[in-house]
């Protein structure tokens, strides 16, 4: 629970302030009016300018300045100031959700732009950055699981090791079950009111020692959605192979078992997306962000002052003092 303070000032009677519009020009008209007295008055010129001014002579203006500003104290007091001070109470029930990655070695294949591992990455930073109230944590797989980032709210270190992460880290294979069972291991002790799994593959079950059913079943168990996707596009996909000669290009079949995703989706009350092209993948994120949304509840109490007395008593002040400027020290003043 978050709380802040917040104070703001407004005016009951906003319409008069208008009135501080007439303040430039009843200065205007004074100085304009001095102007006229002053030239009416006549000095030798030579006289004036050895005179030095006196202290009284520059500060004649002092009254007239200090009514001004008395009356446009007085507006403002008129208007009704008021402070309005909000304490808002902020509830936030995050999210905790695990992010189970293949980074088998199909996922190099390039029918995606530059490939479908780079474009799985740069579209799973883009949700980490989308759920700023949440734990999220990062599991990859292909021949064997691990887990590449616990559950943190730490989200530029999510997205950097989610940059780090690629085929060649641990034996190749697709093990779904493994990936995901992983994932379920570090979400079943969490205390978060919701609870989600995001699985992301091209490829098809393979190897492993758990079975992906059974690990669907295991996030039943503690309440765990899952929401599959699987990418790629269909039929021959463009496929770099090293050689003696560099690398080659052969087009090649990298079938989904979409059945599964489906049943896996199903078993735990998540949702099977398709992503057959980086657009297509990064809609599917969106849609699984506003599936999931935290809850945030805010609570506003809220306290009304008047702000015109302490307006009101500086200008009686400064009329004071303006009066009694004017009829002693410079009463006599031009």
């Amino acid at each position: 629970m978050m709380q802040m303070l917040i104070t703001e000032i407004e005016f009951a009677y906003r319409p008069v302030l208008f009135l501080l519009a007439a303040l430039p020009l009843l200065a205007l008209w004074y100085f304009m009016s001095f102007s006229r007295r002053s030239s009416d008055i006549k000095y030798p010129h030579s006289a004036y300018r050895n005179t030095k001014k006196s202290i009284r002579l520059r500060l004649r203006h002092l009254p007239s300045i200090l009514r001004f500003l008395a009356i446009a104290l007085l507006i403002l007091a008129l208007a009704r100031p008021q402070s309005t001070k909000s304490t808002r109470e902020v509830t936030v029930e995050g999210i905790d959700i695990m992010i189970a990655l293949d980074i088998s070695g199909s996922m190099l294949a390039e029918d995606f732009m530059p490939n479908r591992m780079e474009a799985a990455k740069n579209t799973a930073k883009s949700f980490v950055e989308m759920r700023e109230e949440d734990r999220i944590g990062v599991s990859v797989f292909s021949g064997q699981s691990f887990t590449l980032c616990p559950l943190t709210t730490d989200h530029t270190m999510v997205r950097e090791l989610i940059s780090s992460a690629g085929p060649g880290m641990v034996e190749d294979g697709t093990a779904i079950g493994d990936g995901l069972a992983t994932a379920v291991n570090r979400l079943r002790d969490s205390e978060a009111e919701s609870r989600v799994i995001v699985l992301l593959t091209d490829g098809i079950n393979n190897t492993g020692s758990i079975d992906p059913v059974t690990a669907a079943e295991m996030a039943d168990i503690y309440g765990i959605r899952v929401y599959t996707i699987g990418v790629g596009s269909d039929g021959a996909v463009p496929y770099p192979f090293e050689t003696p000669f560099g690398i080659q290009y052969r087009d090649v079949e990298i079938p989904v078992d979409e059945e599964l995703l489906l049943e896996i989706a199903g078993i735990t009350g998540g949702e099977y997306f398709w992503a057959d092209n980086p657009d297509a993948l990064a809609q599917v994120y969106e849609e699984i962000d506003q599936l999931e949304r935290s809850v945030i509840d805010h609570t506003e109490y809220t306290h009304t002052s008047e702000e015109y007395l302490p307006l009101l008593l500086l200008a009686m002040i400064l009329t004071v003092i303006d009066t009694v400027m004017r009829h002693t020290w410079l009463k006599k003043v031009p």
